[in-house]
């Protein structure tokens, strides 16, 4: 399995090897991948990625499609970094 790319966004830095939710103060397993990007910076087929535990998976999601920026969820065990 591949894991995203680290730091995570609202958390702080992320040690490669800990694989929890990005949600600011989380220390929960993470298990979903947020695909995500933002228009103005990144070009169209750029991804990046928080972590999502279940209890944080919705508000995370929520944050980044407000702002149009949520591409798609992913079960962590299913998510492949593109190479």
């Amino acid at each position: 399995m591949n894991l995203p790319d680290f730091p995570g966004p609202l958390g702080g830095a992320r040690q490669p090897d800990a694989v929890i939710c990005s949600a600011k103060g989380c220390r929960a397993a993470a298990v979903w991948v947020l695909a995500w990007n933002n228009p103005k910076l990144h070009t169209p087929e750029r991804r990046k990625t928080w972590l999502a535990c279940e209890e944080h998976r919705e508000h995370l999601s929520q944050f980044l499609g407000v702002r149009g920026f949520l591409k798609d969820v992913v079960p962590l065990a299913d998510w492949e970094t593109p190479d």
